[in-house]
């Protein structure tokens, strides 16, 4: 898979191995181009490193994973109206081009930087930290990342954030929890998205798509939202505020919380030699 999307090697982390870089040779002294491990190991030294930017500031990071159309920017915008000034956020943005939802964010008065990966299927620790470096941070409650719309790559990289929110969709299906199980094995959250289409579209069964994500041994909560009409918003603002309090006891007492990245999606980007 990753041969063909080129996500081994990323905008952020191609300096690495590029000439001079200092994983461009192997241990052996080969040439290499993507030498996967270094590559893990440097993603995982920057995250820890991101991390580090939001625990001084007191920011909870929220690393926002889903299919393309499973509503996570329409999400951002209402979570983004209905705060108001009671939390303040920003967001760091990925696609593969375009700044069109960063643009969305904006427009909501929220400070919004688009990271455009190319070719690569995921946002990776460097992206991140780049873009950090674009935003004022002080004074920030909550930083959500946006990654690219994919259900497999993006739950193999820590970014440097601290929770893991998936979207499914009702127009999705309810089987995909079972069918990209990596993805879901990652989630502190899984919302259903779309809630208010389940009348129309029939085929998708709620309990269904609930015990196909807890027979992944995931207890994490489940709730059901709709953005556009805002069913399940204020569940949805309870938890995110109950994680932030949670998040600002823990570095209290000097620790932090690192995300669930999926040993199985990491093997999957070994796939390379």
């Amino acid at each position: 898979m990753c041969d063909t999307c080129g996500c081994n090697v990323t905008p952020g982390n191609r300096h690495l191995v590029e000439s001079g870089g200092a994983l461009e040779k192997t241990a052996a002294g080969s040439e290499s181009v993507a030498v996967l491990k270094g590559l893990l190991d440097a993603n995982d030294h920057q995250a820890a490193h991101n991390r580090e930017h939001f625990d001084r500031r007191g920011i909870l990071a929220v690393n926002l994973m889903s299919s393309p159309g499973a509503g996570k920017t329409a999400l951002l915008e209402a979570t983004a109206q209905a705060l108001g000034n009671d939390l303040k956020m920003a967001v760091i943005e990925g696609d593969l081009e375009t700044e069109n939802d960063a643009e969305r964010i904006r427009a909501q008065g929220i400070a919004a930087v688009q990271i455009a990966t190319g070719s690569a299927c995921h946002l990776d620790a460097h992206m991140v930290h780049g873009a950090l470096h674009d935003l004022e941070l002080d004074g920030i409650d909550v930083v959500f990342i946006e990654n690219v719309g994919n259900l497999v790559c993006p739950a193999s990289f820590d970014l440097g954030q601290h929770l893991n929110v998936t979207l499914l969709s009702v127009p999705e299906g309810d089987d995909k929890p079972a069918k990209y199980p990596v993805m879901f094995r990652a989630a502190d959250l899984l919302l259903l998205t779309k809630i208010d289409l389940a009348p129309i579209l029939t085929d998708f069964d709620v309990e269904r798509a609930t015990r196909a994500f807890r027979q992944l041994a995931n207890p994490a909560p489940v709730m059901h939202i709709a953005a556009r009409s805002g069913d399940g918003m204020q569940e949805w603002l309870g938890w995110l505020a109950g994680e932030l309090a949670a998040q600002r006891d823990r570095l209290r007492a000097g620790a932090s919380l690192r995300p669930a990245v999926q040993p199985d999606g990491a093997h999957l980007h070994g796939a390379q030699s």
